[in-house]
């Protein structure tokens, strides 16, 4: 059974790792650079990084980020991102776990929905996100990219 907590600065090693091997998109680099931005999510209290551990290794994470919100009554907006599961790790409930752990911890926050945008056109992926709970067609999922981005949102910038 996987065990979930919330990350740690002592993690980055083992989700930088792991990052390499999600085939998701490039990490932050230098190394230097990666430190400070994990400093600075680490030093949000609006952001929340879970991982999943197994013999003192990161086998999959989910980012959390919730934001208040005017409307809703009040309730927070949730926000989930990079979510990734070590390949060789799939199918093993690492995932769905800090999924899990996330989505807790976001009614914790009083959220009144969390949305979560994936790039992947696996059908694997779509199956696992509603079986945590997703709902595919609630809402319509629009992005803006900078000036000069390629057009598809290249998945490795």
């Amino acid at each position: 059974m996987p065990e979930v907590r919330k990350a740690m600065q002592s993690d980055l090693s083992s989700l930088l790792e792991l990052f390499h091997l999600s085939e998701v998109s490039r990490s932050a680099e230098p190394r230097e650079r990666a430190e400070e931005i994990w400093s600075e999510v680490l030093g949000q209290d609006n952001i929340a990084v879970f991982v999943s551990m197994m013999a003192d290794k990161v086998f999959a994470t989910c980012t959390l980020i919730t934001a208040p919100n005017l409307l809703r009554g009040g309730r927070r907006h949730g926000f989930m991102e990079n979510v990734v599961t070590h390949p060789d790790h799939r199918g093993k409930g690492h995932g769905r776990a800090v999924v899990g752990a996330a989505l807790t911890e976001a009614w914790l926050r009083n959220c009144y929905h969390v949305l979560l945008q994936s790039g992947r056109p696996d059908p694997r992926v779509r199956r696992f996100y509603e079986q945590c709970g997703f709902k595919p067609e609630l809402r319509i999922g629009y992005c803006a990219l900078p000036p000069g981005s390629p057009p598809d949102g290249a998945l490795n910038s």
